[in-house]
């Protein structure tokens, strides 16, 4: 017998054969303000309460961790904890403003290069009866646009995409690994620093104008990243500014297929592109979830959680919370106020923003003006296995002939 009947409905949202709509689970999840998985577990999926505990200092992104002898330390002399997302203030704010010194900037003039991406990639498409979305488009395109920031060439793109679905699924609750799959996380991270250790090293003697040799190089020599911090927020990028965008691709492109009306009016009308992509992070969000440890009993709701437990905030229910979103399972681009969960909340508020927004109106304005007559060859697709960053494995659209070639104003 289950303990705690909560258990019930977060066991099937770990169960990859709920994957392809894990939204009753989430719905089941969010009819009280707080539920009880384990001893130590809680979940929370009201939007109100996910939005006030994001930005609570007593809820802890620092995951425990045993210090051995052959811990490296960090740039603050303490040992490494992991990439600056699971890492409270202070120095989650000093790592995360060196990264955000050097990427903000060089993301700013990235639309017309994406839009570049985007209509070469749709014109070789040209005379297909039929693609996969994903691989076609989801995925080339951010792994190409992180190439870039990170002055990587093109031909190791297939070498990115391999090492972003690894740390990937290292990303998803503990409890969902076998043994072997935890020690495959392991050695993944291991991998992942042996094949950047001589790209960062030819970089310490040969600084380009890339991203990599700006967070090698600039500010106080005192307070730059180490290795093993350069190559972990490296890690960080590459699934922030890659495997997240495949899904928001993916997702929105699924969306827009199963509500032609939608598709329709953005077609009629590309500038609808931005409230589209909004409402994509809202009804299919490619982030489904985030965790925390409380360091202080916090009330949620009538109940107190007790210090030291952890806490699973349901982003993709918070974001059809019926109390804040009318009509919250319908796919409506001109919802009003749609202030979404979809990229975080607080200190942690997700650093690639602004970058994903651009590659996902990009990519489904082509999709809409680009792709005559689409229709989805299955539905459901098939997913992959990740918990937390959800998304198809394939989309197999069926297409007509080649429909106006996308341009830029």
């Amino acid at each position: 017998m289950t303990p705690y009947p909560a258990a019930v409905p977060y066991g099937r949202l770990l169960d990859p054969a709920h994957r392809s709509d894990p939204y009753p689970q989430f719905a089941e999840l969010a009819r009280e303000p707080v539920h009880r998985i384990d001893d130590h577990v809680w979940a929370v999926g009201g939007h109100a309460e996910i939005s006030r505990l994001l930005r609570d200092p007593r809820l802890s992104a620092q995951e425990p961790a045993e210090f051995g002898p052959d811990t490296p330390l960090g740039s603050d002399g303490q040992p490494f904890r992991g990439p600056f997302l699971r890492q409270d203030p202070p120095h989650h704010d000093t790592l995360r403003g060196q990264t955000m010194h050097q990427f903000v900037p060089r993301i700013l003039g990235l639309r017309p290069k994406i839009e570049d991406l985007v209509t070469e990639l749709v014109d070789g498409l040209d005379g297909a009866s039929e693609l996969d979305v994903v691989s076609a488009l989801a995925y080339p395109l951010p792994v190409a646009v992180i190439c870039e920031l990170l002055g990587v060439p093109r031909s190791e793109e297939p070498v990115f995409h391999g090492f972003a679905a690894r740390l990937t699924r290292a990303l998803d609750p503990p409890e969902s690994f076998t043994s072997e799959e935890l020690a495959d996380v392991a050695k993944t991270r291991e991998d992942w620093r042996a094949y950047l250790t001589p790209m960062i090293v030819q970089r310490l003697t040969e600084p380009g104008d890339d991203l990599i040799s700006g967070l090698l190089t600039d500010g106080d020599p005192a307070e730059r990243m180490t290795m093993v911090e350069l190559a972990t927020t490296l890690g960080l990028l590459l699934i922030a500014g890659h495997e997240t965008t495949v899904n928001l691709i993916a997702n929105g492109t699924l969306a827009l297929l199963r509500t032609p009306d939608v598709l329709a009016r953005l077609r009629a009308d590309p500038d609808l592109a931005p409230a589209v992509v909004e409402e994509v992070l809202r009804y299919d969000p490619p982030v489904q979830l985030t965790s925390r440890l409380t360091t202080a009993d916090v009330r949620i709701g009538d109940t107190n959680v007790p210090e030291g437990d952890r806490v699973l905030l349901l982003l993709a229910a918070g974001n059809r919370d019926p109390r804040r979103f009318a009509d919250p399972d319908r796919f409506w681009p001109e919802r009003p106020d749609n202030r979404h969960l979809a990229f975080g909340s607080g200190v942690h508020y997700c650093l690639g923003a602004a970058l994903a927004r651009m590659e996902g109106q990009a990519a489904l304005t082509a999709i809409a003006t680009r792709l005559a007559a689409p229709r989805l060859v299955a539905d459901p697709p098939p997913y992959r296995p990740n918990t937390i960053l959800r998304g198809p494995a394939e989309l197999r659209v069926a297409v007509g002939a080649s429909a106006q070639r996308f341009t830029t104003a």
